[in-house]
């Protein structure tokens, strides 16, 4: 925040910070506040996603000639220094002249996510390696001149929709098979003008695929961290309005593009630079101040960060059904969306550990789905129990830590608007006391939820609760005067 400077009156010197307060932006933030059209809305209900990264890297997975890379699996064309294999860079730039994935099936993709209760999801259109998933016109590195040769981002984007789950093309701006990618901001006139015909190869290929794919609902976008993308504020943002343009509706996170003074994600006056905000990768808030009311998403692996198919999993923890049922109720109690990542092998299979989880997952997400879909953060504080969220005039209470005693005591802050009315569940009506514990100056009225004795959930269930309007002459002990 700039402060006003020089002498004068109080009126002059409120007038000059006010004048100051915000910093003059040509290529800032769109909008001051979140979107409120219905493609927004949609995305906002989704709760649970997928993401599928697949590609040329899927091949190596992680290893070649006896060595590991250690690295995540999908940057493995980046291997380099004395661990790597000789001549890994040429290697690895011909194996799509085996990427032949004859397994390959988008409709059993598309079954195994909507049964794991995925909503939308993100593809891999073309990672950092530059290899495209799609016949591209402008680059021959495609799956057009593979063994296999078939268009495979048609067959997803068909595939899901027929499913109903939304698609959303993920797209790197790193590319390290064009001749003009830059990282570093050019330099000299020969930099400059192989940069400039990559920005156009990239702006083609972004155009290309809104033509050939028009269901897309949005771009989810990487690799804008360099310094040679980070500097082009002004290219940038026109093209996002272009592609705004000519896909109304469409949906784009805040790592696209930088201002002028090279801030990312958040502006120079601290405003979101997208739909939603794209910086929770592989973790999650820890309240729902810290996201302050903005649209956002968690993308997660399921090991620890290995995106692309990685063939060892051995050394690695394996995130379980459970692990990321709760992340997700984490995430939709604060107006959050959970997007849970898969790594295809070679030739096309999701890996067997992968299908296993997400069926685990998808069955206990059916019988949770009222409080996950289309639900909103409740505005209470979180308790002990679990999660809240919230739809209309019905709570949702998650439960991952069932009370020994057999009762759920709701701590309600005296002005929330509404109280309990009604708790069920599995749409059995459950006894619900009201209750003053009597505590000097407590700003919370108390409900106990008794659960029946012979209720033993062997997962995490939700409480429903109906609400209306709160009593607000409920009589309470006489607080200590001090």
């Amino acid at each position: 925040m700039a402060l006003a400077t020089g002498g004068g009156t109080a009126m002059a010197q409120q007038a000059a910070a006010v004048k100051t307060d915000t910093i003059p932006l040509k290529y800032g933030a769109h909008r001051t506040g979140n979107r409120n059209d219905a493609e927004m809305e949609r995305w906002r209900d989704y709760g649970l996603g997928q993401f599928i990264h697949w590609g040329v890297y899927a091949i190596p997975g992680g290893h070649w000639e006896g060595k590991s890379y250690n690295g995540a699996a999908e940057w493995i064309r980046s291997w380099g220094g004395n661990g790597a294999p000789a001549n890994w860079k040429e290697t690895y730039d011909n194996l799509y002249k085996q990427f032949n994935p004859t397994d390959f099936d988008a409709k059993k993709w598309a079954k195994q996510a909507k049964a794991m209760g995925a909503k939308y999801l993100i593809f891999t259109t073309k990672h950092h390696d530059g290899f495209c998933l799609w016949p591209s016109k402008y680059t021959e590195y495609t799956i057009k001149n593979t063994p296999y040769k078939k268009d495979i981002v048609k067959q997803v984007v068909d595939a899901y929709n027929a499913e109903g789950i939304d698609v959303y093309l993920y797209f790197s701006i790193i590319d390290w098979n064009h001749p003009g990618y830059r990282s570093a901001a050019p330099k000299t006139e020969k930099d400059s003008l192989a940069y400039e015909d990559f920005k156009q190869f990239t702006k083609n290929q972004l155009l290309e695929l809104l033509e050939r794919y028009p269901t897309t609902k949005g771009f989810w976008f990487d690799g804008t961290w360099d310094q040679a993308w980070i500097k082009q504020a002004g290219f940038t943002d026109a093209l996002e309005k272009e592609l705004r343009k000519i896909h109304p509706g469409l949906i784009i996170g805040s790592r696209f593009r930088a201002d002028e003074n090279g801030k990312r994600h958040f502006d120079s006056n601290n405003k979101l630079m997208g739909d939603y905000e794209q910086g929770w990768e592989r973790k999650l808030p820890a309240s729902y101040d810290v996201v302050a009311g903005r649209d956002w998403d968690c993308v997660m692996t399921i090991p620890p960060n290995q995106w692309g198919y990685n063939s060892d999993w051995k050394s690695s923890y394996v995130k379980t059904a459970s692990d990321l049922s709760q992340m997700l109720m984490q995430a939709v109690s604060m107006n959050g969306n959970l997007v849970i990542n898969f790594g295809p092998d070679g030739k096309g299979n999701i890996r067997p550990e992968e299908g296993n989880i997400a069926q685990q997952l998808g069955q206990w997400v059916s019988q949770s789905g009222e409080a996950i879909y289309g639900t909103r953060y409740a505005g209470l504080p979180k308790p002990d129990y679990g999660y809240y969220t919230k739809k209309g005039q019905q709570l949702f209470l998650t439960v991952f830590n069932q009370p020994v005693n057999k009762v759920l005591r709701l701590a309600i802050p005296r002005d929330y608007a509404d109280e309990p009315k009604q708790v069920t569940v599995a749409g059995k009506k459950l006894e619900v006391k009201r209750i003053d514990m009597g505590m000097d100056r407590d700003k919370n009225l108390y409900y106990d939820v008794i659960l029946p004795n012979d209720f033993n959930p062997k997962q995490p269930y939700v409480i429903t609760i109906d609400m209306e309007k709160a009593n607000k002459k409920q009589s309470t002990f006489g607080d200590a005067k001090t």
